[in-house]
């Protein structure tokens, strides 16, 4: 099954302007043609979800996800969202409470496990701050299915490990011991 979705976005801080859209590709193995083309719409995928996230659209946000898709967070931002719609609602209540915009300053993708990690700045009313993330893709749809945000900031009050809520950490084998 391929998905796509189109929406005219406005520029954002790091210049980006057009149509926001989000275009599957097969999975399996890659040439170094097709590496490069995986490698440029996941980033073009990434590009544009930041644009919709920009424009406050719950919707527009929603679309770059699968139904299953989780955006775990660290502590002390109210949980982590699963699902387009979830997520799409999390990002248009920050906008409109914060005017919070995004850009992103630095990108790498790895087409072979249809994953990339950004990094990333927002501004927000009286605040800047600086994060990354780390994205996982559905390999046949194009269509993100985790992002791990993690931000430049302190240990959360009253916290002994500074983790992202609900990620599964022993699951995936991850050192667990502090």
């Amino acid at each position: 099954m391929q998905v796509k979705i189109a929406l005219i976005a406005q520029a954002d801080d790091s210049g980006y302007s057009g149509t926001v859209t989000s275009a599957g590709w097969r999975g399996g193995l890659l040439s170094t043609s097709d590496e490069t083309d995986v490698a440029h719409r996941m980033e073009q995928a990434i590009r544009r979800y930041y644009a919709a996230c920009n424009t406050g659209d719950a919707e527009a946000v929603a679309a770059f996800f699968t139904p299953g898709a989780v955006h775990y967070v660290p502590p002390g931002y109210g949980g982590s969202p699963r699902g387009g719609r979830a997520i799409g609602e999390v990002i248009a209540r920050l906008v409109q409470a914060t005017a919070s915009r995004w850009s992103i300053d630095q990108v790498v993708c790895d087409p072979g496990s249809n994953r990339a990690v950004i990094e990333w700045t927002v501004r927000r009313t009286g605040a800047l701050a600086r994060g990354t993330e780390w994205y996982e893709f559905d390999p046949g749809t194009g269509l993100i299915t985790e992002i791990r945000a993690y931000l430049a900031s302190p240990l959360a009050a009253g916290a002994s490990r500074l983790e992202l809520e609900g990620f599964p950490y022993a699951e995936r084998g991850y050192t667990i011991d502090s």
